[in-house]
């Protein structure tokens, strides 16, 4: 290829209505075509990275290989182009400013006045066009967080519009946009739509496609509402209705040819597109042979009136992967900790799922809710996955109602237990101690060696593995002799053996019950089901209810 092409993908109206599986979508058409992609997200925020901020306002921090704390999109491009990202991938506002300060006390400005144009856009610029160049791209796709007209995103509008004039025939825009349909009306309102491509059109960008988001296909006159309004071709305009599955809408996007399209706007040959798999995979997802219920055990669900699941997004996808490989309709339902504290008597209502996982978090917060859900399910021989802060409690609540350490805790939450069994790592105590937070945790991929004739070693089929963590205690090696001992397994350990990464019960003892400390969520996608959840899910169905 001659010149690496870029498409950013931009929000109208309103957030949260799809940009992320829209930029993923896109790209897994145009992999399928046979090029290279990559894909870079833009999160307007002062954060210097996603670690800092609040799980039921953001979302789910996703961790990349490199330790990097992302955006929850960044999981959506893994997931959709099955490659594994780099921290260069991804970008706050936060970040930019730090990066423009850094090399003004440098120097590297040569003395000149640093100002927030053009030297913050040319630093939005430089990072897109390395980000490119490292992943030796064709197609570079960049989703600018947030919608046209905000201040906050005006800037990252900027960066792309000078990349446009620098670059015209390698440039292209998609917006996102949504056509709301209010009940008391019942009609189709492109109106929202118009505004949001003259916002666009004010920060000197114009609109190349426009991805129609609404409830239901958008119909004809619709279609020529927004080409005529929107100057822009009818052809370009792609419905993009609800569907059953996010794994959907690259298939939905084909129908309208949205991938011939945008190579022709860009100036590609038209490859032969390959989307077997993902017609397979719909398939399955639409045709299941059976289903299995699982419940979530966490607290991060509740946000005002509403509850919010992107939260566990990961852990939500894993779950939907692995039941689809089985050819099984997942069945997911949210269940807070904190009822079980109040009403200790609801634990019983456990029984009515097939499994039940507890993923990761962090705090005191509903805490003892979920060791009381591991004790019954360990109790009650119901499928269990621990995860991070999930395999923690487990060894907690087995210390206290195996080991008898009624006291047994983790530091995390009491500090002066008698009982430490899961402890702060020792580099962990100095950051602790200087407010250090941003970005210091055990971040990023790992090793581990597996136990040959276990569970894990089962499901994994080799005796190494790496997967991504993100924490800063760890099970206290002062009581994994009592707790071997006592029937409790640690299945994975770091190669220095100084650290447990993987924890469960022998099979003669429980059908399914094991933790992990890293999070294995964060490596799954949809064609390829993490090991560990698809062996969880398979011992779900054989505990069908």
């Amino acid at each position: 290829m001659k010149n690496r092409k870029y498409i950013f993908v931009v929000g109208g109206v309103m957030s949260g209505v799809g940009k992320g599986i829209t930029t993923s979508s896109i790209g897994a058409l145009l992999k399928a075509r046979g090029f290279n992609v990559t894909a870079l997200k833009i999160d307007p925020y002062i954060n210097v990275d996603a670690g800092t901020m609040n799980p039921t306002e953001h979302g789910e921090v996703f961790v990349l290989d490199d330790g990097d704390e992302t955006d929850q999109d960044m999981g959506n491009y893994e997931r959709f182009l099955n490659i594994t990202l780099p921290r260069d991938n991804y970008m706050t506002t936060g970040r930019v400013y730090e990066t423009v300060i850094h090399k003004e006390r440098n120097l590297e400005y040569n003395g000149r006045c640093v100002e927030v144009v053009p030297h913050i856009p040319l630093e939005v610029i430089e990072r897109v066009e390395k980000a490119s160049q490292k992943a030796k791209s064709d197609i570079t796709l960049v989703e600018i967080g947030g919608t046209v007209g905000e201040y906050q995103n005006i800037l990252f509008l900027e960066a792309a519009r000078m990349m446009k004039i620098k670059h015209p025939d390698d440039v292209i825009f998609v917006m996102v946009s949504y056509l709301p349909i209010p009940s008391k009306v019942g009609e189709m309102k492109t109106k929202p739509t118009q505004y949001a491509v003259r916002t666009l059109n004010g920060a000197g960008i114009l609109p190349d496609v426009i991805i129609a988001r609404s409830e239901t296909f958008l119909d004809q006159k619709r279609k020529e509402k927004i080409a005529m309004f929107c100057n822009i071709p009818e052809r370009y305009v792609i419905s993009a209705p609800d569907t059953e599955t996010i794994y959907e809408v690259p298939i939905n996007f084909e129908r309208d040819d949205l991938s011939r399209l945008i190579l022709k706007k860009l100036g590609l040959p038209y490859k032969k597109t390959d989307l077997n798999e993902w017609y397979d995979l719909v398939d399955r997802i639409k045709n299941p042979k059976g289903k299995v219920s699982i419940g979530v055990v966490g607290k991060y669900f509740g946000t005002g009136d509403f509850v919010l699941s992107d939260a566990y997004i990961s852990v939500l996808e894993a779950i939907k992967h692995a039941a689809y490989k089985c050819n099984l309709k997942p069945e997911i339902n949210w269940i807070n900790s904190e009822v079980f504290e109040r009403e200790p008597k609801k634990i019983s209502e456990l029984s009515r799922y097939d499994g039940i996982i507890i993923p990761g978090g962090f705090g005191s917060r509903g805490i003892e809710g979920k060791i009381k859900a591991i004790q019954y399910l360990r109790e009650q021989k119901i499928p269990f996955l621990g995860l991070c802060y999930g395999m923690q409690l487990a060894v907690v609540e087995y210390a206290r109602n195996v080991l008898g350490f009624k006291d047994a805790n983790t530091t995390e939450i009491d500090r002066n237990t008698k009982n430490p069994v899961i402890d702060i790592m020792p580099e962990q105590k100095k950051n602790l101690e200087d407010k250090n937070y941003g970005a210091t945790m055990r971040l990023g991929a790992y090793p581990a060696i597996l136990k040959k004739g276990t569970l894990a070693f089962s499901a994994y089929g080799k005796n190494k593995i790496s997967e991504r963590h993100r924490h800063r205690w760890e099970v206290n090696p002062g009581y994994i002799e009592k707790l071997e001992k006592a029937g409790l397994v640690f299945s994975g350990i770091s190669p220095d053996r100084k650290l447990m990464e993987i924890t469960e019960l022998s099979k003669d003892k429980h059908p399914f019950f094991l933790g992990t400390q890293f999070h294995p969520e964060l490596k799954s996608n949809p064609i390829n089901s993490h090991p560990l959840f698809l062996e969880f899910v398979k011992a779900c169905a054989k505990n069908k209810k």
